[in-house]
């Protein structure tokens, strides 16, 4: 009786492990193109492509991933022009590897082949053009306004067109399975956006909110999160994501390719890393500074070239929180071996 029991239940498991496999092959690639385009159009004014510009290369940050090399991220964060063909391979731990797409206009590997609705359906709604999901938390663009937006793509058409054809991302099973299984594969259904973003001035608390979850993404970073599926499971702003060694780029810098980092917790907790930073003069001369870690995963360089309003606009957003207490440890760590 007893053995019988057993093997039903084994049965019963082997049939579950075998449905969840059939599923997540036949839905991980699943594809949303009914869903409609924002009615947005590029826009070849000069005003607003350098607006778009400064998006770009400062709060928006794309220059940080779109590259083709470590030596470009390395070089990109410094100010150099480099050309955002993408290539990057970005590791996702046990999810697989995610490689940087080419935003230059090129026809043929490039946006040049896109429509403005693929291009802003996918800004807005984390929707690919060939349909499939993206990881919107990674570009957290659906509420950025209309106008940041038609910036942005303006800008990216104006630049000069580089053929790199890059490879498509390379997901493991548990990749696949986060993508069927959990919402963070999954479009925005709902944005919220604003036609106009908040002006740019240095006592905007409502600005500050607007960068800090739309566009700089620090939300995204400084907020507790499951290390596979990405997904919150702590206060807002209140640190302790963890980010595992990227071998390459700790090799290119030279250093322990088993350091992990944490990001640290910047609501205005007295025991919080915002603390360090009386003043808003005090938080914008840390950003002029730029990269102190080599490896942080923080986008030092296009933040170091933001406007001091933006910059302001943040440290009282940040500082307008609540507290939270939340000790991260420290921002270098090395795990234990199991």
């Amino acid at each position: 009786m007893v053995k019988k029991i057993i093997l039903y239940t084994l049965g019963i498991i082997l049939l579950a492990l075998v449905s969840v496999f059939i599923y997540v092959s036949l839905s991980w690639d699943k594809k949303y193109d009914d869903w409609p385009s924002p009615a947005l159009a590029s826009s070849t004014d000069s005003t607003i492509i350098a607006h778009g510009r400064y998006l770009v290369t400062g709060p928006a940050h794309c220059v940080s991933c779109h590259v083709s090399t470590i030596q470009d991220l390395e070089d990109s964060d410094k100010g150099m022009p480099i050309p955002l063909k993408g290539g990057v391979s970005l590791p996702l731990g046990p999810m697989g590897k995610m490689n940087t797409r080419n935003l230059t206009p090129d026809k043929t590997t490039g946006i040049g082949r896109y429509t403005d609705g693929q291009i802003f359906r996918m800004m807005r709604h984390g929707i690919r053009p060939d349909g499939m999901a993206s990881l919107p938390l990674l570009m957290p663009f659906w509420n950025m306004a209309d106008d940041d937006l038609i910036a942005v793509v303006s800008y990216l058409r104006s630049m000069e067109p580089v053929e790199n054809n890059v490879p498509e991302n390379q997901w493991t099973f548990v990749g696949k399975a986060v993508r069927s299984l959990t919402s963070t594969f999954k479009p925005i259904e709902n944005p919220a956006a604003a036609k106009v973003a908040p002006p740019m001035s240095p006592s905007s608390i409502l600005r500050g909110e607007y960068l800090a979850r739309y566009v700089t993404n620090c939300i995204a970073c400084h907020t507790p999160r499951n290390p596979t599926t990405f997904e919150a499971i702590g206060p807002e702003f209140s640190g302790g994501m963890e980010f595992e060694p990227w071998p390459e780029l700790h090799k290119h810098f030279e250093m322990d390719t088993t350091l992990w980092l944490r990001a640290p917790n910047i609501t205005p907790h007295p025991g919080g890393v915002l603390a360090k930073f009386k003043t808003p003069e005090d938080f914008i001369k840390r950003f002029r500074q730029g990269r102190a870690i080599p490896i942080s995963p923080m986008d030092w360089g296009p933040f170091s070239r933001m406007s001091d309003e933006d910059l302001t606009s943040i440290w009282m957003f940040l500082n307008s929180l609540e507290p939270v207490e939340h000790n991260v440890g420290d921002i270098m760590f090395t795990k234990e071996s199991d």
